[in-house]
């Protein structure tokens, strides 16, 4: 059965791919003293432990949802690790985000993950980002946030991101990325990337982070 703790305060922040959102939910969480979830990181750990399993073959969905029940997860203080290996830079690949979106379309993947995310609710409240938060996981939010920036400052802002972690890339190939995952996303059959008059939009194509935080912010404490 599952269960949704509707006593612990949660913020959802919906969004495209390189709209912000993981940065800001993290900070966000970290200013207000919440627990932080990433959902993004679930399925690109899931879509990168698929590779492992199975490499460039093509993966019958039933596989996919048994490969599951191996797959051991855990945010620490050090990254994210996977089957004992610290993948946290691994999980921020190109390819790793493509299959996160392909195997996040997969209805009995969602569900059997549904839970998973369900359980991160606690006291004294929750932040998380992804792409149904708002409106699947967490339907009952105290405040859900759809960010989202036009496609072109989205790639100017992965480019960069890669440049960081010294990562080669053209913004180009990105731009086509971000457009590819966009159509992905909003289009599957399950639980795709949406809004309804129960989000507050917030385009933050000319905001910092620190803006985008402090308005999120201010949302938040009038909710």
């Amino acid at each position: 059965m599952e269960v949704i703790n509707l006593m612990v305060p949660v913020i959802t922040i919906d969004g495209p791919a390189s709209s912000g959102k993981g940065t800001v939910a993290k900070l966000l969480a970290k200013g207000l003293g919440f627990h932080y979830l990433e959902s993004g990181a679930i399925y690109r750990a899931l879509g990168l432990w698929v590779y492992r399993n199975y490499g460039d073959t093509s993966v019958d969905e039933s596989e996919v949802v048994k490969l599951i029940a191996t797959m051991k997860l855990q945010f620490t203080e050090v990254g994210i690790i996977l089957n004992g290996e610290n993948v946290t830079d691994t999980l921020r690949e190109e390819f790793v985000g493509m299959l996160a979106s392909k195997y996040g379309s997969i209805p009995d993947v969602r569900t059997r993950l549904l839970q998973f995310q369900r359980d991160f609710a606690k006291e004294p409240g929750l932040v998380t980002d992804g792409r149904d938060m708002g409106s699947v996981v967490f339907p009952t939010a105290k405040l859900k946030v759809f960010l989202t920036a036009s496609a072109e400052k989205r790639a100017e802002r992965r480019y960069k991101q890669l440049q960081l972690f010294n990562k080669s890339a053209t913004i180009e190939a990105i731009l086509q990325d971000i457009k590819t995952r966009d159509e992905q996303d909003s289009n599957r059959s399950v639980a795709p990337l949406s809004y309804d008059s129960s989000f507050n939009v917030l385009d933050n194509s000319d905001l910092s982070i620190e803006e985008t935080i402090a308005a999120i912010s201010n949302l938040y404490q009038k909710s």
